[in-house]
């Protein structure tokens, strides 16, 4: 396939402008240079080599509504179109941002009513939406808890981060200011009991815990923790990216959590990655709620506002009121599922990831054998001892299966690790497809270990050299 650049003729257009009635200015006058176009060197193409070429490149790329998408930790789920209809009604994508309320009264309900139903599924006093994605809503998490402890007049330089924790947990408490000491995992996959004991201390401010944990395990002694975590006064942080495993099953607030950052384009069915943008609500039990973004929308019973009239806030964390319509998405979501629904879909997610875990582990080695939540973790240690073939290599033959590679080589404490997250919204035909591939793909790794090591053998390019990718990328068209 060509690239642009070489389908470009000096002249060609893919568009006619008519003449303008505005007066014309010279624009090196205005900027003291030649316009940008000449700068950039675009391509000249006519419209029909330009809508052919978009679309070839579209059909080599991959993603959810082509086919099954099992990215361990990130819920690469089916969204229902539903959603995106309801957030491209004009009254919410036509309503300017600097409206005043009496304009925005609608979406401002929209919202107040978003915050009351997330701090009634998760247990929490008071939600914020302001956060633009998870690892932003990490950080308001974390300055929450930093102004918590500064008004109370105390200093703990310290937050304790499992080894199983997603990974920007550490960066999260870093560009606050702390200093992050990892916490170990016990033999189950769950925290390391005694290891807590020996950390909390008095200059610890609180514990950041993924749960359930990148193993897609379940903490089974959150209690003990949240009373260790406790008694030495410091706060704990729930990562709630991994939500769509517990909705209406358990609530966080209930659990001892103080504080939780949720994913609304993982656990709600809004765009993720690429399709973006996200959303990173923040949930906090009582003691926090003075700590809260501003502004805050007020309900003045029947109409709602804007007020920044609190003086303990950690201020504002994101321009206007976060990415407004992923939350419309996310509400539409969670009123079209109801309880029930919520609950059936945590059930699926756990249903299918619990039958992967079981159909693979036969094949694959499973380093924490018990029942998963949403996701489960392999290891691809038996086919490097048999033949070499890394996990790298199965996830790259996948793609001849006509399948988007897992995670893999995460979590950090599983070696060679295959994280897989089938979701709630697979059938068992689809899963019994990719574990079908993925034993295949097993057996061909015993009997032709040089054909895996070789794949992906039907893409336009194979085997591209990633550190170099990574280290010195080019991506400038250069004139032959």
């Amino acid at each position: 396939m060509e690239l642009i650049f070489e389908l470009s003729k000096p002249g060609r257009s893919t568009a006619d402008v008519s003449a303008s009635d505005v007066p014309v200015v010279n624009i090196e006058d205005v900027i003291g240079r030649q316009y940008l176009r000449d700068d950039l060197d675009l391509p000249e193409v006519a419209e029909i080599d330009l809508v052919r070429h978009y679309t070839n490149l579209s059909r080599r790329n991959f993603g959810v509504d082509l086919g099954f998408y099992p990215l361990g930790s990130c819920t690469m789920k089916y969204n229902p179109k539903i959603n995106e209809n309801v957030a491209a009604l004009p009254g919410f994508t036509g309503l300017h941002p600097n409206a005043s309320d009496e304009f925005a009264q609608g979406n401002l309900q929209l919202m107040y009513d978003m915050q009351k139903l997330l701090s009634s599924i998760f247990g929490m006093a008071e939600f914020t939406l302001q956060p633009a994605a998870g690892a932003h809503g990490e950080l308001t998490g974390v300055m929450m808890i930093k102004k918590y402890f500064e008004s109370k007049g105390q200093k703990r330089p310290i937050i304790l981060i499992p080894d199983t924790a997603h990974g920007t947990n550490p960066a999260s408490g870093a560009l606050c200011g702390f200093d992050t000491i990892t916490l170990r995992s016990n033999a189950e996959g769950g925290v390391d009991i005694e290891h807590l004991n020996s950390l909390m201390t008095e200059d610890v401010a609180g514990l950041m815990l993924t749960n359930p944990n990148t193993l897609g395990l379940f903490e089974r002694n959150i209690e003990q923790v949240a009373q260790i975590v406790h008694s030495k006064g410091g706060l704990l942080y729930g990562d709630g990216a991994n939500a769509n495993a517990f909705l209406g099953k358990t609530r966080p607030g209930d659990l001892g959590f103080d504080v939780i950052q949720l994913n609304l384009h993982k656990t709600f069915a809004t765009p993720h990655g690429g399709g973006g943008p996200g959303s990173g609500p923040v949930g906090v039990s009582e003691a926090l709620v003075n700590y809260l973004p501003v502004p805050r929308i007020v309900k003045n019973d029947p109409t709602y506002s804007w007020s920044a009239s609190f003086p303990d806030t950690i201020g504002r964390v994101r321009a206007f009121y976060g990415n407004f319509n992923v939350i419309v998405k996310a509400y539409t979501y969670i009123r079209s599922l109801g309880t029930e629904g919520l609950t059936r879909a945590t059930e699926m997610a756990v249903l299918n990831a619990n039958y992967i875990k079981e159909k693979l582990k036969p094949y694959y080695d499973l380093p924490y054998d018990r029942v998963c939540m949403h996701e489960c973790v392999f290891s691809g240690n038996r086919q490097v001892a048999q033949s070499g073939v890394h996990t790298s290599d199965i996830a790259k033959r996948l793609i001849d299966f006509g399948y988007h590679p897992p995670t893999i080589y995460f979590p950090l404490i599983v070696p060679e690790a295959i994280m897989i997250e089938p979701t709630e919204t697979e059938s068992k035909e689809t899963l019994d497809a990719f574990c079908d591939a993925m034993i295949a793909i097993a057996q061909e790794a015993k009997e032709n270990p040089q054909r895996v090591k070789d794949a992906p053998l039907s893409t336009p390019v194979s085997r591209l050299d990633e550190v170099l990718a990574a280290r010195k990328p080019d991506v400038c068209w250069k004139k032959p």
